[in-house]
């Protein structure tokens, strides 16, 4: 009976045994098992730190003021550890196109959009949709069937800057002026809008009588050339020059001085963007008024992406405030002018 008992507690001895190396190799997987689910962890959170990839297409390099608009969101995302996939579309929408595509194709994070022109977007800007990429609009917007198809448009008030240009007209002149209009680029919304905000002006002022209207594309040669142009149909009958940007007013002040005409004194000259090479002219007295129009979207672009990435939402506008100069604040103003 006693070696039963012994037997038994032998028997009980070995199992207890058994059982403890195993609740021990246990321990030892279970301990491997949370090891690996620590580093999991940590690549998790390390996927979640990592940068922001944002794609840029900008339209172009057409003038000072898209030169500086292009170094404010380079130098922004530089400041936020942005990874910044860059394109310039030297002026043509099919290259933005491209770019929306291939931005789409590496699965950034959001895009970044300066168009062209308004429309012509509607496939691209679905397909940015589709793979959950938000599009931030800088400086222009577009006409697309489905408003969703981009989550904001960061810009100045174009029709405000035209009415800004033209009270200032109006004023200088006693409300009885012959001019010209040198516009923007075909189908871009500063070129439409400005137009539009200005001429509403001039509707109240029959004295303001337009007598040529062309697109200088944005740009000094460009400008240079249709003022050229002007002047051989016109004459000294052009009393005033309304330039929907900066540059285009820089290359019909040259073309007024080859003309033997003194730009300013002769001639009023008008123009949006308020560049420091506007605020030079005002300062030489070739120059009477600029409207300000900010290129330096960077700030106000990468908080809205941001936002989006975090799942915030964000204005479906924002609107950039503008100043108007006049050549008597020029002096003043230019040692501020960061573009």
């Amino acid at each position: 009976m006693i070696k039963v008992v012994e037997s038994v507690g032998a028997s009980l001895s070995r199992v207890a045994a058994c059982a403890l190396a195993s609740a021990f190799s246990l321990a030892l997987v279970c301990s491997s098992c949370s090891g690996e689910s620590s580093a999991d962890a940590q690549g998790a959170n390390a996927g979640e730190a990592r940068r922001l990839r944002v794609g840029f297409s900008q339209l172009g390099a057409e003038s000072n003021w898209r030169s500086a608009e292009t170094r404010s969101i380079q130098e922004e995302a530089a400041k936020r550890g942005v990874e910044l996939k860059f394109s310039d579309a030297q002026g043509q929408q099919e290259n933005q196109i491209r770019a929306l595509k291939t931005f789409i194709a590496q699965k950034v994070d959001a895009i970044v959009l300066a168009p062209k022109i308004e429309t012509g977007w509607d496939n691209v800007l679905a397909d940015a949709k589709a793979a959950g990429i938000p599009v931030v609009l800088v400086d222009r917007g577009v006409q697309v069937a489905d408003p969703s198809l981009y989550a904001t448009l960061i810009a100045s008030d174009f029709v405000e800057e035209g009415r800004m240009a033209a009270s200032w007209l109006v004023e200088a002149t006693g409300g009885a002026c012959k001019l010209v209009e040198l516009r923007g680029t075909v189908g871009a919304a500063p070129a439409i809008d400005r137009q539009k905000g200005f001429m509403e002006v001039l509707a109240a002022h029959p004295g303001m009588e337009v007598l040529l209207s062309q697109s200088g594309e944005f740009g000094i040669a460009k400008g240079k050339e249709v003022m050229e142009a002007f002047l051989k149909q016109e004459g000294r009958r052009i009393q005033a020059v309304y330039a929907h940007n900066d540059d285009m007013a820089l290359g019909a002040i040259q073309a007024l001085e080859a003309f033997g005409l003194r730009p300013g004194s002769d001639v009023k000259l008008v123009s949006i963007d308020g560049g420091k090479p506007a605020f030079e002219a005002m300062v030489a007295g070739k120059l009477d008024c600029v409207v300000e129009c900010s290129p330096l979207l960077g700030p106000l672009a990468f908080d809205a992406v941001e936002k989006l990435v975090r799942g915030e939402a964000v204005e479906r506008r924002i609107v950039v405030a503008d100043r108007r100069f006049t050549k008597e604040l020029a002096a003043a103003e230019l040692p501020n002018r960061k573009y």
